[in-house]
């Protein structure tokens, strides 16, 4: 069930007319974002990469919301890829508005135990691929005159983590990525932002041991770990007229576990 703060709204829907792009959009926070950004009127185009039955289900969620919906295929580890599926937002809905860089990777190792592919994978994943899909989707943008750009990071991205060098220093990459191009597609209308969250209650996160899940509830001052739709009411705020003048900005969300 979702929860209140991305139930859809009672009077017009504030992204209604536009196109988003959610990379990693089949599950997890990803879902999460895609259907929140539906219920707040936008068409919806997410890629998927590792389950078709998830892409599938997530489909058929966004379309039963009413808006359009488009489930795209693709591997931000490859430039081919991230093309086709900006160009296929673009066919299918005849632009792109918002962008959301969601989709990752994780292999955690301590630094002296991690191989040259754990390392070169990871920042190809989480921190290229940002890049990839902010190059190929600002021309539209720019072409509208306005655009929202909100990409996942996390808080080890600010704070570090043992064992995550590799996934912490893509994390802390998007930062300095995200706040480079603010700056160089403000003058467009084009806000850039990032948001971080903590530890957040998916699928993965409960199959971690109760020991990891207890240490990052017991960091947190709300006493309780996220959702991913706590995650999603920020993106989809970030993606509205309300938060036209907020670029360059990281915004936990995280129940005060990085304080």
């Amino acid at each position: 069930m979702l929860a209140p703060s991305v139930a859809r709204p009672a009077s017009a829907p504030p992204l209604l007319g536009r196109t988003a792009l959610v990379t990693g959009g089949s599950q997890g926070i990803g879902r999460a974002i895609a259907i929140a950004l539906a219920l707040h009127g936008a068409d919806v185009a997410f890629t998927w990469l590792s389950s078709a039955a998830e892409a599938a289900d997530t489909l058929a969620a966004l379309e039963r919301i009413g808006h359009g919906a488009v489930a795209v295929p693709a591997d931000g580890r490859s430039t081919f890829d991230v093309e086709t599926a900006v160009e296929q937002t673009r066919e299918r809905f005849g632009g792109l508005d918002i962008l959301v860089n969601n989709a990752g990777i994780a292999r955690d190792h301590v630094v002296w135990k991690m191989t040259d592919d754990d390392w070169i994978d990871v920042v190809d994943a989480d921190l290229t691929s940002c890049m990839r899909y902010i190059r190929a989707a600002v021309p539209l943008m720019r072409e509208r005159g306005a655009g929202r750009i909100v990409s996942i990071s996390s808080i080890n991205g600010i704070r570090g983590k043992f064992g995550q060098s590799n996934y912490a220093a893509a994390k802390a990459g998007i930062v300095g990525l995200s706040k480079s191009v603010a700056k160089e597609v403000g003058r467009y209308g084009i806000t850039v932002n990032v948001v971080t969250p903590g530890m957040i209650g998916t699928k993965l996160v409960a199959a971690l041991p109760d020991d990891i899940r207890n240490k990052a509830l017991a960091e947190t001052v709300l006493g309780r770990l996220g959702e991913p739709e706590d995650v999603a009411a920020l993106v989809t705020f970030l993606a509205t007229d309300g938060a036209r003048h907020i670029t360059g900005a990281i915004i936990p969300v995280d129940g005060g576990q990085s304080l």
